[in-house]
């Protein structure tokens, strides 16, 4: 009976394929009909003019239909009459004809297919080798009686689908503004999504999952508090957005390659389950200034009827240019504590003095005010910092709130806010520097911006000079609250360009940059591998702000991960955040054993262990995990995957035989069973395992864990329990001493 059902589903499948291609056909004709398959044949792209001249795709996966005939074009702002200058000197009106679409009334003048496959190494990542294989199709289109072109650039991996817009050098199309894009994604079902609402100014969001037809219902209560947001749409979601079909399916819309132009939410046409790109405007409401030749990002559809092929899919680095930095010997991983938890928590303050109500950069004098004793910047704070991290073999120490101009830093928008270069009294650059040189210890720098990105751009020169002078080779920059120039988004295109810049320009200075409250990566790491680090989601510091679900960190890997690491900040210990300030009743939803296993599922070059010294004094046994955690990989493999429920992850430390496993759980309490045939073979290996304890919960007894050695070889299986907001973290290292092996027991 089994095999009779599977034998009907398969052929149901099929016949609906079909029927959708024949709806294709009967919609798009077959005059100008193209088809391009993925290299292994799963996937099959039909890209067709309608009788107007409209641009449509459509996309199969195993004879599954995951995008319906969707339009592909955009609407340009209308062009205002031009003055021309007459030969006698007189002024007249010339009229212009808007010509707005770009969008319909095209023809086919060229079509071109190849097929790429190559192998490159990224400078840090999960894997040694990365393969970039795809096979591409490139339609040119002229729009009739215009006589403008554009092609429609189409790669099609063996993971998905990536496409973009690209407008060659021509008389007729040169510099244009963008009113709207209108790239749809029509979907084939009611599918559950995990979602965070559109906004041109935060992605600091916690996930809900719904039906897309539920979305609108929800939209008002997904959203909330934050310095600075701006809605759009009831039925506006931000990418990368993960969905899946009722047949199993898993779906990943997103974008690759950001570069001068807005980023791209999806608004959804609910009543027909059709999502629509939606820009991001600018202070006029315009979504994007352009000058041909040019180009849009890719945009993206990653599918696969297993879970843990999303994550492993590394299709959004591919649609990215190689590196630009031809020497990176510079860039290097790095493990970092830092002076930030106590002031997120609101045990510290990142001002000197509460005596001051207005700055003036230049004029205000320091010397004259008196400490507010709750600045955590200080010189003798920091040397501890230093000292915790040379014991405990830390590569730096991140310290916030050192430089003048925080008491007034935010809300007042604010221009000059801050120099970047003029520490507080009591934060000595010199000695601090030289401190912990010794101790062989960097520090990390602090960048905040207040939004004020004219301000930063000012200053950068000097301050990545400052950086260089005083043996700084990271920063952590952010852009909290709302944009100056007044008007702009976080997310329009001249703010994307403001963040690029200060990438770029760091990489001429040789600094690493970690952006905070930056738009969402798509990438671009690839092509600077400064770039190791964003936030750019909801990281650990809304634990200490009412807290996160505790599923969160179920979902981040498949939406905010897709496009590059984030700087999430894990390792907190102590989950009652009242024990370091008494006003703040926030609860850490999540289990210790849940916090170790981030620092493997939450892949990125840039780990920190954010809680405060004293607190991982008092778990020393648990804390070993943090410290033995490789942050480069040689190889990663995703053992367990299901969006919102559950992740286990295994990765080869990088030029070694060792690999760490994590696991996180979400709501729902399960036992996790893996395999650990990705060993090598005839060899043994020490698991350590920090797992929750049986009565562990992450709102009860969130501290409560246990840890265990055992050997195991390639032939090994764990079942291992994950309670609810929990998960397990392994060390495996592999040994060939048998003294090592005296005492412990053989995991079958």
């Amino acid at each position: 009976m089994k095999s009779f059902l599977t034998i009907s589903f398969t052929i149901y499948n099929m016949m609906k394929a079909i029927l959708f291609a024949s709806l294709w056909m009967m919609i798009s004709g077959t005059a100008d009909a193209q088809e391009l398959r993925s290299p292994d044949g799963n996937f099959v792209m039909s890209f067709s003019l309608q009788g107007d001249g409209t641009p449509v795709y459509h996309l199969t996966y195993k004879n599954k239909v995951v995008i319906k005939p969707s339009k592909l074009g955009l609407e340009l702002k209308a062009e205002a009459p031009k003055v021309a200058e007459v030969a006698e000197g007189d002024m007249k009106q010339k009229a212009v004809n808007p010509r707005a679409s770009l969008y319909n009334n095209f023809e086919v003048v060229d079509t071109k297919t190849s097929t790429f496959d190559e192998t490159w190494s990224p400078v840090w990542g999960e894997v040694k080798t990365i393969r970039n294989h795809y096979n591409e199709l490139a339609v040119t289109l002229n729009q009739k009686g215009i006589n403008r072109q554009m092609i429609i650039r189409f790669r099609l991996f063996d993971d998905g689908l990536g496409f973009r817009y690209e407008f060659p050098e021509q008389k007729n199309l040169t510099y244009f503004v963008i009113k709207e894009e209108r790239t749809q994604f029509a979907m084939a079902g009611d599918h559950t999504a995990y979602w965070i609402a559109g906004d041109y100014d935060t992605q600091e969001y916690d996930y809900t999952t719904s039906k897309l037809s539920e979305i609108r219902g929800l939209s008002a209560k997904s959203v909330s508090e934050n310095v600075s947001q701006t809605s759009f749409s009831p039925t506006g979601v931000q990418t990368a957005l993960m969905m899946k079909t009722n047949d199993g399916l898993y779906i990943n819309l997103h974008e690759a390659a950001l570069i001068n132009y807005a980023c791209m939410h999806l608004n959804l046409d609910d009543k027909n389950l059709v999502f629509e790109s939606w820009l991001t405007p600018d202070a006029l409401g315009d979504k994007g200034y352009m000058q041909a030749p040019c180009s849009s990002p890719w945009r993206t559809i990653m599918v696969s009827d297993d879970a843990r092929n999303i994550l492993a899919s590394k299709m959004t680095y591919n649609l990215n240019e190689p590196s630009k930095i031809k020497e990176t010997s510079w860039i290097k991983p790095v493990k970092y504590i830092g002076v930030w938890w106590e002031m997120i928590t609101g045990k510290s303050s990142w001002s000197y003095t509460n005596e001051y109500p207005s700055v003036q950069l230049g004029i205000t004098d320091y010397t004259k005010a008196k400490p507010n004793g709750t600045h955590g910047a200080t010189t003798a704070n920091v040397k501890k910092y230093i000292d915790f991290a040379a014991l405990h073999g830390f590569d730096a120490v991140l310290v916030e709130g050192w430089n003048i101009g925080w008491e007034d830093w935010f809300g007042n928008s604010k221009d000059y806010v801050f120099d970047f270069v003029t520490p507080y009294p009591d934060f000595n650059v010199q000695e601090l520097r030289d401190y912990a040189k010794s101790k062989g210890v960097r520090i990390m720098m602090h960048h905040e911006t207040s939004g004020s990105t004219r301000n930063y751009e000012r200053h950068m020169d000097a301050a990545y000079k400052f950086m260089n002078d005083n043996g700084y080779n990271a920063v952590k920059s952010g852009y909290v609250g709302p944009i100056l120039p007044r008007g702009e988004n976080h997310y329009s295109q001249w703010t994307i360009n403001h963040y690029q810049y200060a990438i770029e320009k760091a990489a001429k200075y040789r600094v690493m940059v970690n952006a905070h409250e930056a738009v969402r990566p798509t990438g671009i790491a690839r092509t600077y591998p400064n770039l190791i680090g964003n936030e750019s989601a909801r990281g650990t510091e809304y634990q200490a702000f009412g807290g996160s679900k505790p599923n969160h960190v179920t979902i981040l890997p498949f939406t905010r991960l897709i496009g590059g690491p984030m700087d999430y900040t894990p390792g907190i210990f102590e989950m009652d955040i009242s024990k370091l300030n008494p006003q703040n009743t926030s609860h850490v939803n999540s289990t210790l054993a849940n916090q170790l296993a981030l620092y493997v599922t939450m892949y990125s070059p840039l780990q920190m262990a954010a809680d405060v010294p004293e607190h991982y004094n008092r778990f020393l046994d648990a804390f070993q995990f943090i410290k033995d955690v490789a942050i480069d990989w040689d190889d990663s493999k995703y053992i367990e995957a299901e969006p919102g429920q559950y992740i286990t992850v295994a990765r080869k430390a990088k030029g070694t035989g060792n690999w760490f496993l994590g696991n996180v759980n979400g709501e729902i309490a399960r036992t996790s069973t893996i395999a650990f045939d990705f060993l090598d073979a005839g060899k043994n290996y020490i698991a350590t395992i920090y797992a929750d304890a049986k009565d562990a919960h992450y709102k009860t007894k969130p501290q409560a864990y246990t840890i265990k050695k055992v050997i195991i070889t390639n032939k090994s299986k764990l079942s291992q329990l994950s309670v609810p907001g929990g998960g397990y973290a392994i060390s495996i290292m592999e040994t060939t001493n048998p003294a090592d092996l005296k005492g412990l027991k053989m995991l079958k």
